[in-house]
């Protein structure tokens, strides 16, 4: 329960207690300054607690913004002011500390208190919504006719609608899904309740796509964008009733990839059922995919805090484009984000066939992954920055290296090899590895060389902060490095089944760095030192595979049975601690807003 404590008597006429019910509020009156203190420190230790102006007038919908979004320890807009239990110390020193408790703008001195005791004060933006503090009756009548003058429940549901969103979701699911949005919330229904149900809803279509027939992948298509409908839906509900929580920002930050890529392994099982074996296009589309994410995490990490002057012939070029108006939408729609390319998968999963979708999901998405990395690349180049210690480290975190990278920094200390450029070393690496990987033959003494080859330089590359202009690239290459010897090895063992389970393998490893990614991004950082040397690192597993293909390069089956095994033993490592940390009272009670792309 929370507490809502009115610092006087209520207004006349005034709805505002009523109000603060309706938001879960049980609602006290001081009758003075001195007893709000007293109602103060009597509230249960633990519970939220708001400190409302009695003449406040405006919205319910600006008290809710105000008074009840979970994500922030203290919030506030004029004549509300609202703290959860971490920052109910603060509050109370600043009411002791203010010199004047009667003063007109209580709840805002109390505010600016906090800021300097240094607890952040959201203050959420209101736009057209009303909330203010009339001094006098005239004042009182002229907010009482703007609150009357806009509708708040329409503002209330534009505002569930992300500001800036994929073309087909903005005008082919949004104009819709707010609506749902609502009725699940007057129902009670959670956004998490609803981001499951997209999941169950995916996986039936996974398994309608699995079944080789027309019937079915028709089935899966439709399937996919109600899907599609519900992802929407989870997060236009939680803006709606501002409902974000830890539990909810896992789920959300996960099922997105964990649908998609269950869906390309249904159509890889239902195209093998007609004789068609589609399992490297759809790991390589998962690993494009992947790798293409990763490129936006790491830049965006690498640029969150960089201080200094910033391209000025990109920006130029981006402004004179967002300034045609069309060109906006275009440039959104040409990278294929999330809501053109389930539309795109939908429709050609129901009218064509498995190797059809796959070539045209790579060929899109390579092309977005092109245009996108290019732009990151000239700004990155053309800007003056200076990276700060935080983003050169959540990039050190990214890269996911493993005990062997950290050998490798020890043994070689400052050699030659260390004087070269990160990613210098990174592209040497990657390249070497990849080159080896696909000219060998399969279980070649070579590949492991390389392998090796591949740890060293890989482990150098990280041995100093990523505080170069285009570090930021070192992630993407390792991953690519990783997930393409995997699939390489795979593809070429030509052993019954391992390529579904290098898909497995590399799907558990996805799933470790989407997960450390939205750790950094909750302000948590990345998973635990022992979580990472426990897998192995990039290097290690990349190492490790190499290894077993020239062992079991000879003996049938095996090396399925070990990617499999591996595959297994990193899913449950991984899991258990993700499921851990993410229901946890550390976990960021972060709805995640999804990646456009």
């Amino acid at each position: 329960m929370s507490t809502a404590i009115l610092t006087g008597p209520p207004a006349p006429g005034s709805s505002l207690d009523g109000d603060l019910r309706s938001l879960g509020f049980d609602v006290k009156a001081a009758a003075g300054p001195d007893e709000t203190g007293a109602l103060l420190a009597a509230v249960p230790a633990g519970e939220r607690v708001a400190l409302v102006d009695p003449r406040f007038v405006g919205h319910v919908h600006a008290l809710r913004l105000a008074l009840t979004d979970p994500r922030f320890p203290a919030a506030a807009a004029p004549g509300a002011l609202t703290v959860q239990n971490g920052a109910r110390p603060a509050l109370a020193r600043a009411l002791t500390a203010v010199a004047a408790p009667g003063a007109d703008d209580l709840t805002g001195t109390l505010a600016d208190a906090l800021d300097a005791d240094g607890v952040a004060v959201h203050r959420p933006p209101l736009g057209t919504l009303v909330a203010t503090v009339p001094t006098d009756a005239e004042a009182r009548h002229q907010a009482r006719a703007a609150v009357d003058a806009v509708d708040d429940e329409a503002v209330r549901l534009r505002s569930a609608v992300k500001a800036h969103d994929g073309f087909f979701t903005t005008f082919f699911i949004s104009p819709y899904s707010r609506y749902i949005a609502r009725w699940c919330a007057r129902r009670g229904l959670t956004p998490n309740q609803v981001t499951t149900a997209s999941l169950l809803t995916a996986l039936i279509a996974a398994g309608c796509a699995a079944t080789g027939e027309r019937g079915g992948y028709i089935a899966a298509g439709v399937l996919l964008l109600v899907s599609f409908v519900l992802d929407c839906t989870d997060g236009q509900l939680a803006r709606y009733a501002l409902k974000y929580s830890t539990m909810g920002a896992w789920l959300d930050a996960t099922f997105d990839r964990a649908k998609e890529y269950a869906f390309y392994a249904g159509l890889a099982l239902g195209a093998a059922r007609n004789g068609d074996d589609v399992w490297a296009l759809a790991l390589g589309a998962m690993i494009l995919m992947t790798c293409r994410h990763v490129v936006d995490f790491s830049f965006n990490e690498a640029n969150a805090e960089s201080t200094g002057a910033t391209a000025k012939t990109s920006l130029a070029v981006s402004s004179r484009l967002d300034s045609l108006g069309w060109t906006v939408w275009a440039r959104r729609m040409i990278i294929l984000p999330i809501g053109e390319r389930w539309a795109m998968i939908a429709v050609l999963t129901a009218v064509t066939t498995p190797r059809i979708v796959f070539w045209a999901l790579i060929i899109g998405c390579a092309f977005g992954a092109c245009y996108t990395t290019a732009g990151r690349v000239l700004r990155s180049l053309t800007r003056k920055a200076k990276r700060t210690d935080r983003a050169a480290q959540a990039l050190a975190d990214l890269a996911d290296s493993g005990p062997l990278a950290a050998l490798v920094n020890r043994v070689l200390g400052r050699t030659g090899i260390l004087m070269l450029p990160p990613l210098a070393l990174a592209v040497i690496a990657t390249g070497a590895m990849l080159s080896a990987a696909l000219s060998r033959p399969f279980g070649s003494e070579q590949t492991v060389v390389a392998a090796v080859f591949y740890v060293v330089f890989a482990g150098a590359a990280v041995a100093r902060p990523l505080k170069g202009a285009l570090d930021w690239l070192l992630p993407p290459l390792f991953r690519a490095a990783e997930y393409g010897t995997i699939l390489i090895l795979a593809a070429r063992s030509e052993v019954n089944g391992a390529l579904p389970a290098a898909y497995g393998l590399v799907a558990a490893v996805a799933y470790h760095h989407y997960d450390t990614v939205y750790r950094i991004r909750g302000g948590t950082g990345a998973p635990p030192t022992w979580l990472v040397r426990t897998i192995g690192g990039h290097e290690g597993r990349t190492l490790l595979v190499t290894v077993l293909a020239a062992l079991l390069a000879s003996r049938g089956n095996d090396f399925t049975l070990a990617l499999t095994a591996l595959a297994v033993t990193i899913a449950l490592v991984v899991l258990v601690e993700s499921i851990r940390f993410w229901v946890s009272s550390g976990a960021p009670a972060v709805h995640d807003e999804g990646e456009t792309a």
